[in-house]
């Protein structure tokens, strides 16, 4: 059987990795690559406010290589889909214009419209291999599976600023309030994913200062322990968002 190249947005979080996991495991397809979006001042991904250096790890881990959506500070829809569609081209002169492009989507359908119509204009199809999962058990799957992450942004209007640099497990599920998603799919908290059964070794991380902006979110820097040496601070990080939406 001729496996489907599939590349992956990625932005190093939870459902990031459950549909890489996914795809992984459904014989029809081949992950080639992962796509994130990086906000080219800060050096961190796009919402989440991880670094560069820890989605490049776990890049490394996952022995996939990185293609990036360069975006500017405060970047317009216009702008990320211009982004957006550089980084397709650069997709297919690396992989093939047949590649197919996998989000980790779970059930908000305008987001999903959304990245079907950008897709579509680039002459790509859009792949969702956790559309549908009940989230709340999906949640669990990942925790026994033995994933480990750490909430990196809360929107402190839906949660406590708090459960900022939490680790999601058990009690974090637990704590949560009845109004919030089990996976963040509404834009509660956003994730990174350090350890897990996709990964080949653990990323060994520091939990950061907690930073709040835009009097609404809580952005947990995280570090690689190998890298303490060149700490520097979130205070720019990047919270503004775009047309999509980033996986959890």
């Amino acid at each position: 059987m001729t496996r489907q190249p599939v590349v992956l947005s990625w932005s190093g979080g939870k459902d990031s990795s459950l549909a890489l996991a996914a795809l992984r495991a459904d014989p029809s397809y081949e992950v080639v690559a992962l796509l994130t979006s990086i906000t080219r001042e800060y050096d961190r991904v796009s919402i989440h406010g991880v670094r560069r250096s820890l989605v490049e790890a776990q890049a490394a881990m996952l022995g996939l290589p990185l293609h990036e959506v360069v975006l500017q500070p405060q970047s317009s829809n216009d702008a990320y889909e211009a982004a957006f569609a550089d980084a397709l081209g650069r997709v297919r002169g690396a992989h093939g214009d047949g590649v197919l492009v996998a989000f980790g989507d779970l059930f908000l359908a305008d987001v999903r419209q959304y990245r079907e119509r950008l897709l579509q204009a680039a002459g790509h199809q859009a792949l969702f291999p956790l559309w549908g999962r009940d989230t709340g058990m999906l949640a669990r799957e990942f925790i026994a599976a033995g994933f480990r992450a750490t909430l990196v942004c809360v929107d402190t209007q839906q949660l406590p600023k708090s459960f900022a640099g939490r680790a999601f497990d058990a009690d974090l599920l637990g704590d949560l309030p009845a109004t919030a998603d089990p996976c963040g799919e509404n834009g509660e908290f956003h994730t990174f994913v350090s350890a897990g059964p996709i990964f080949d070794e653990p990323i060994a991380i520091d939990i950061g200062e907690v930073v709040f902006r835009d009097d609404r979110f809580a952005f947990c820097d995280l570090m690689s322990l190998s890298s303490l040496g060149h700490r520097c601070g979130i205070e720019q990080a990047d919270a503004d968002g775009h047309g999509g939406h980033e996986d959890s």
